[in-house]
């Protein structure tokens, strides 16, 4: 496993803001991920991360510049890491034709369909190789990991955390595509990376794999935030679906609903502090 290649560091709240490039086997292309390294692990403590997944159209950058998240994971301590969300440069037919699917859009699944078979695969991308190779690369202590995102990423974060409880000890979400089975975002990648059998999409459906506990999975809670003036929450979105299949294994689930805000970064940025804070209080 080779280390990762460092494109460009920058100080930040006493930390440092980091990009990182590295060739990865599971996509089989180069990956882009980035990284905020607090104070506290830059003098060489071990820390505790978060993993975030960003949404649709998004990359490794958009949550270290909009979020606002870096003054609070210096202040307690906390590595930020955030991935990008696809593959790029497979140059596929149609890979970018819409915002919604292909490049920006791979929905941290391992597709099975062709041609995305071979280079969508960020599941596996996330789970068996970039934490692994952060663990060996970063101060970060392996039993304290996190997961949240936003939309797209609160979907991928969801079910993550709820695929490997063993390896996310915390998770939240910021407007998750909580149903995608539901939803016409969620139809329209499933489709189209995973084939026409809706029982394979179930291993992506946050809704669905929580239907499936048979005991609360994450006893201390999860962490969801929606804004009631959400362009997307009423055909996308559908918290109130994944809240029910919670209620149905007894999982702890804070829903915070939000008047007047949407979905965009000025949404998450109000809240980032509560989700980090969650995430500290849990890694422990």
């Amino acid at each position: 496993m080779s280390p990762p290649e460092l494109l460009s560091e920058h100080r930040c709240h006493g930390g440092s803001q980091r990009f990182y490039r590295h060739a990865s086997q599971e996509i089989g292309l180069p990956m882009r991920f980035s990284v905020y390294l607090p104070p506290q692990a830059l003098a060489g403590t071990v820390c505790p991360a978060i993993l975030y997944l960003a949404g649709l159209t998004c990359t490794e950058e958009t949550f270290m510049i909009k979020a606002g998240a870096q003054a609070v994971a210096a202040r307690e301590g906390l590595i930020l890491i955030a991935p990008d969300t696809s593959p790029r440069g497979a140059n596929l037919p149609g890979d970018s034709d819409a915002w919604d699917f292909g490049v920006g859009a791979g929905f941290y699944l391992d597709a099975t369909q062709q041609p995305w078979s071979r280079h969508y695969r960020m599941h596996s991308y996330l789970v068996d190789e970039l934490i692994p190779l952060l663990k060996v690369t970063l101060p970060l202590d392996a039993r304290r990991i996190g997961i949240m995102g936003h939309s797209m990423g609160g979907h991928g974060a969801l079910v993550l955390a709820l695929r490997h409880p063993s390896l996310f000890a915390s998770v939240s979400a910021f407007a998750p595509i909580a149903a995608p089975m539901q939803s016409p975002w969620g139809r329209k990648a499933f489709t189209g990376y995973l084939g026409a059998d809706e029982n394979s999409w179930r291993d992506y459906d946050a809704t669905a794999l929580m239907q499936a506990q048979t005991e609360a999975p994450y006893p201390h809670g999860i962490l969801i935030d929606q804004g009631l003036a959400d362009q997307f929450l009423a055909e996308q979105l559908h918290p109130a679906l994944f809240a029910a299949a919670c209620s149905g294994v007894q999982q702890v689930l804070n829903l915070r609903q939000h008047a007047g805000y949407d979905h965009g970064y000025y949404f998450i940025t109000s809240f980032i502090e509560d989700h980090l804070m969650h995430h500290k209080n849990q890694l422990v």
